[in-house]
């Protein structure tokens, strides 16, 4: 029987890595300079927090945020943009970063693949899915189908397994 999960996960080594690369080019950039614009990053929650003197520097510094992001490959599809809030002179703006699958989100994808009418059966697991078939044509044309699919949200596959239960051989011997 082989089987897959899908998950929601993001590479926060990627996500540094890009924040990091965001801060150098918005304190090179002359438009910036004496601006109160910041990019924080907490690993714990994970999350990230803008903070921008106005609305055009926000949508900027988010842009920058984003493109560096692309570029590293993390999925921005995963990001979950919180309201902008005012905090004295600057806006401040928290944008969470998903990690793991909600209930709703699991729902959406059982029912998707209970759609597909294909001979695998679908197992929500806390934060995932496990999916599981005897084919293992039908998990791959199941996903395919899933990465076609216009989510709201990012999937990616972990944990292929490949379990194949052969016939016992018959060793031939030398009278044979």
């Amino acid at each position: 029987m082989a089987s897959f999960d899908i998950v929601c996960e993001v590479n926060m080594q990627e996500v540094t890595n890009g924040v990091d690369q965001a801060r150098r080019e918005i304190g090179n950039r002359y438009d910036f300079r004496g601006s109160n614009c910041e990019i924080s990053l907490d690993k714990n929650k994970p999350s990230l927090l803008i903070t921008a003197d106005d609305e055009f520097k926000m949508q900027t510094t988010i842009d920058i945020l984003l493109t560096k992001l692309i570029k590293r490959s993390v999925p921005v599809k995963s990001l979950i943009y919180g309201k902008t809030e005012p905090s004295g002179k600057v806006l401040k703006k928290e944008i969470t970063i998903q990690q793991g699958l909600s209930k709703e989100q699991c729902k959406k994808i059982n029912l998707y693949i209970k759609s597909a009418k294909l001979k695998v059966q679908a197992q929500v697991q806390s934060d995932s899915v496990r999916v599981s078939g005897k084919k293992k044509d039908d998990l791959q044309t199941l996903m395919k189908n899933i990465k076609d699919q216009s989510l709201d949200f990012d999937v990616q596959f972990t944990n292929l397994s490949l379990i194949h239960i052969s016939e016992p051989t018959r060793l031939l011997s030398i009278e044979d």
